[in-house]
């Protein structure tokens, strides 16, 4: 019978387990939803933005604004989006390979990272880079003044000539079951050619080229960077909404295996009881 005890305390502790992974797959999907609400909302106004900016940007040349400058790269800054926790499937580890792809194509050259989740943050400790900034539990309270500080801190290290080219590295959101890795070079802006001639038109800069175009820079900055943070949120619940999903199926699995070899086991007990007493009774006849 302690057979039968170990299986039933197996089923009862998976049971409990698929609850929690169901739950879990709830709170992911309410999330998912806002988050996939705010990435179509904010999806047209940053990509009007990037049009006019790269009108603008073609027209006034590199030596403009510092913003635009072209340098050759002997330092770049990472900025990584990853999570602040775990069972999100692939999530990070796709985002992590990626990132090493890169690293590794800008070999020979100081490589900064500033990292958005506190897994990012774990996996890079003690690698070969330098650990510029990290902004852990981000997830607490996501808005446009945490990109506005994460923004701030790029455009100070492209600023000061300390990096030479910042990228964004992230999970943009596709659907629940797929995501997909960007790398979005950020600075220096490097204009676009398009043949679209919405946005060519002449402009009459007030009060001036250099300060209308360094505040949209920097609002620039922070819209690519709030836009990462909701890609990435919402891949991020996505992605644990799909592991939990799958989780509990898995679990669901499990429970009717052991259930099956429950009922087995138990009626090889049953049988055996039986011919103990039938054995017994028949010694007694004889």
């Amino acid at each position: 019978m302690a057979n039968l005890k170990d299986i039933k305390r197996r089923i009862g502790s998976v049971k409990n387990t698929r609850q929690i992974t169901r739950a879990m797959k709830m709170v992911a999907a309410a999330k998912m939803r806002r988050a996939h609400e705010n990435v179509l909302a904010s999806r047209p106004y940053e990509e009007k933005m990037l049009q006019v900016l790269n009108s603008l940007a073609r027209r006034a040349g590199d030596s403009l604004h510092p913003l635009l400058e072209h340098r050759e790269a002997k330092n770049i800054l990472i900025v990584l989006f990853s999570s602040d926790k775990g069972l999100c499937g692939g999530f990070n580890a796709t985002l992590f390979r990626r990132t090493n792809e890169l690293i590794h194509e800008n070999e020979g050259k100081g490589i900064y990272l500033s990292v958005v989740g506190r897994k990012a943050k774990d996996f890079y400790s003690g690698k070969n880079v330098i650990m510029e900034k990290s902004y852990i539990d981000f997830s607490r309270d996501i808005g446009p003044h945490l990109a506005s500080e994460i923004g701030k801190d790029a455009v100070k290290a492209f600023m000061s000539e300390k990096v030479d080219k910042v990228y964004t590295v992230f999970n943009r959101f596709k659907s629940v079951i797929a995501q997909e890795v960007i790398v979005r070079p950020l600075l220096p802006l490097i204009p676009e050619e398009t043949d679209s001639d919405e946005f060519e038109v002449d402009y009459i800069y007030e009060p001036s080229a250099e300060a209308i175009l360094g505040d949209i820079l920097v609002k620039y900055v922070d819209v690519e960077i709030y836009q990462s943070l909701l890609e990435s949120w919402a891949s991020e619940n996505g992605a644990r909404m799909a592991a939990m999903d799958s989780a509990t199926r898995n679990a669901g699995e499990m429970i009717s295996k052991l259930t099956l070899q429950y009922n087995r086991a138990r009626q090889a007990a049953i049988t055996t009881e039986i011919i103990e007493i039938v054995s017994g009774a028949k010694a007694l006849e004889g």
